[in-house]
């Protein structure tokens, strides 16, 4: 059977398209193995202690593995890596394996894939869990946290992705 849509649903999917949103792959590794998954449901929480909150559809095949290995990396993507994010969101052909094997990865916190070239990683201990609806809310309280200013950034919006140059956010502050 078709899983219906109400029409608040569909009008809520559209609210929340027009939201633009920073572009993140969530990895982890660990007893269950490493996957990695393209996001846009990331918040901070808290600086005392650093915490951040991630949204994992409990239908994904990762969450399982994301929940059991306990910790995880959100590597916020800068402007060049949207192939990237496409490959990770299942939008390609590419298998979980191959895209770890490209030389991309360092080995962070706790043996997670780290993303050399991100914007930002957050690495960090999945310290609870809420479920919400369909997704689970996952709270990390972050061990491990690194910025690299000087890029440009990755935005979802509008079902699309957009680069946002940083020398124009510059120009324009």
């Amino acid at each position: 059977m078709a899983n219906t849509l109400s029409q608040t649903q569909i009008d809520f999917r559209n609210a929340m398209a027009q939201l633009p949103a920073a572009v993140n792959i969530i990895t982890t590794n660990g007893p269950e193995g490493r996957c990695g998954i393209t996001a846009s449901a990331v918040c901070s929480v808290t600086d005392s202690p650093p915490t951040v909150l991630v949204c994992v559809n409990r239908g994904s095949a990762t969450h399982d593995v994301f929940r059991s290995n306990g910790h995880l990396c959100v590597n916020v993507l800068c402007g060049e890596q949207e192939e990237l994010a496409k490959h990770f969101a299942g939008m390609t052909k590419v298998s979980m394996e191959e895209r770890f094997t490209w030389d991309l990865w360092d080995d962070g916190y706790a043996g997670l894939p780290v993303l050399r070239q991100a914007l930002v990683s957050l690495e960090g201990r999945i310290s609870d869990c809420k479920e919400v609806g369909s997704h689970t809310v996952m709270f990390v309280e972050l061990e491990k946290v690194a910025v690299r200013e000087r890029q440009d950034s990755l935005v979802y919006f509008n079902r699309v992705f957009h680069r946002v140059e940083r020398e124009a956010v510059l120009r324009a502050s």
